[in-house]
């Protein structure tokens, strides 16, 4: 008899509901809502349109439930925003989004508080300006806890909306930088370094157990039953490094969306001066599971750039844009994918050439060559990040498992395997998803174990292999002369 549960996958761009089915080896999925998830924008600042996303939730859950009567639900987001409650139980105002500008700058001002070396030791995250903590620190600057009773990581907000509970799941908790990498609670004393208040901290819960179930309005308004709400890793990220199908613990993923998420699970949290002084983050999974990884700006370029172009009348599909890109015979000309004047919004096709003026190098003239500056640029970012793991473990991982919307991106995948010299295994594209569902089936003993959950997934899907060809040497020597 299949079994079913629902996923709810909010990314930075769209989101989606996904039917997931069990038939006793192998997990299906069926999307049965999409939607896109646009920032709204007032007074110049950025925010989560919270209402519509709620809105296409519960579209999700009626058109899921139409189909097949799943047994539980549960939401996976992007991690760092979060929404702030008041006494009464409503939200205050709009989630934040992280790439508002209002935490520009704000590293300098932290230092007075906390060296960003120690703040690295106490929380194993990468120090970020976007970071929960110092949005917070600007948040209480402007007199923004008065009225805050709690906040909520988004994807614990979408489930506080569907069930009235209160509670946040580990894995988003870890993306926040209060979280304490020794004793895995709040860390008050940090707290109490920014001047924020504790008490708007909720109860941290962990992957795999019960958040409640839909709350009686709920039901009633969508037609559904008590349906159980399921505390998955509530950072995508997280889900999709669940779902790696590694055949050993060694191994290295790259789970590759909007934000290229690459990383390894060590036994322990790696806390060191080098970690930090690199920019690698210790984040928790499943099973409060470590995950230690670098944070690079993804697939956004190549998606804001195809909105750019858009806006000038060039409607490229993603086909066409590798197609082009694989076309392109300029000279070879490289980006920092992470240099900060690619986060905003808005004409990052003239922001690759203003920096390639910038550093010296050929101005790309065709769009071909911007999307090849941007691919070649990704994939050699990853070398610097692989051989920055291998560097801080101790370790020499043989295969990178590519993982989400990138997986359909061959020249992506090949351009990897040729700058880390490394095997390529790619797939699942829905990691997260499966993740997602995976870890529901667990909680509801579908599933008994997390290696038994990871094999059904690897015989769900058919894996594509790149193999490493020649090292493009003279580019990665100009690489990182360029990014010193």
């Amino acid at each position: 008899m299949m079994r079913y549960v629902l996923a709810l996958d909010f990314g930075a761009s769209s989101g989606r509901a996904m039917l997931a089915g069990f038939d006793g080896s192998r997990i299906t999925l069926q999307e049965v809502h999409r939607f896109a998830n646009e920032p709204v924008s007032k007074d110049g600042r950025l925010y989560w349109n919270v209402p519509q996303l709620m809105e296409e939730l519960e579209q999700g859950l009626q058109a899921g439930y139409a189909i097949a009567p799943y047994e539980s639900i549960a939401i996976d987001t992007w991690g760092v925003d979060y929404g702030m409650l008041g006494a009464d139980g409503t939200l205050l105002e709009l989630p934040r989004h992280y790439r508002d500008g209002r935490t520009d700058g704000i590293l300098k001002k932290a230092e007075q508080f906390l060296p960003a070396a120690e703040l690295y030791r106490r929380t194993g995250t990468q120090v970020m300006e976007i970071n929960t903590l110092f949005q917070l620190l600007c948040q209480r600057d402007s007199g923004g806890f008065d009225q805050c009773a709690t906040i909520l990581p988004m994807p614990d907000l979408f489930a506080y909306l569907l069930t009235g509970t209160i509670s946040a799941e580990r894995s988003i908790a870890s993306t926040t930088q209060m979280l304490s990498a020794e004793t895995g609670t709040w860390d008050r004393e940090l707290l109490e370094l920014f001047h924020i208040p504790h008490r708007i901290l909720p109860e941290i819960v962990e992957s795999g157990t019960a958040k409640g179930t839909l709350s009686p309005e709920v039901q009633q308004r969508l037609g559904l039953p008590a349906i159980c709400v399921t505390a998955v890793c509530g950072h995508d990220t997280q889900c999709a490094a669940f779902a790696a199908p590694a055949k050993t613990d060694k191994h290295v993923f790259l789970s590759c969306g909007t934000w290229s998420l690459f990383g390894t699970e060590p036994e322990q949290p790696v806390l060191t001066e080098q970690a930090a002084a690199l920019g690698l983050s210790n984040e928790v999974g499943y099973g409060k599971r470590v995950t230690f990884l670098k944070n690079i700006i993804g697939l956004w370029l190549l998606q804001e750039s195809r909105r750019e172009y858009a806006r000038q009348g060039k409607n490229y599909s993603f086909a066409e844009i590798e197609t082009m890109a694989r076309q392109s015979h300029e000279p070879s000309s490289f980006i920092d994918p992470d240099d900060p004047v690619f986060v905003p919004h808005g004409d990052i096709p003239k922001r690759v050439k203003a920096f390639c003026r910038k550093t010296g190098q050929h101005v790309p003239e065709s769009d071909g060559a911007i999307f090849r500056c941007i691919y070649e640029s990704l994939a050699l970012k990853y070398r610097m990040a692989l051989e920055e793991l291998e560097a801080c473990t101790g370790e020499t991982y043989p295969v990178i498992h590519i993982m989400g919307g990138g997986v359909k991106d061959s020249l992506l995948c090949q351009l990897t395997a040729d700058y880390c010299q490394r095997l390529v295994a790619a797939g699942p594209v829905e990691a997260t998803v499966y993740g997602n569902a995976a870890i529901q089936m667990l909680a509801l003993g579908i599933l008994k174990t997390p290696a038994e959950a990871r094999r059904c997934i690897a015989a769900s899907e058919s894996m594509q292999f790149y193999h490493a060809g020649a090292f493009p040497a003279s580019s990665y020597e100009k690489y990182r002369t360029l990014l010193k």
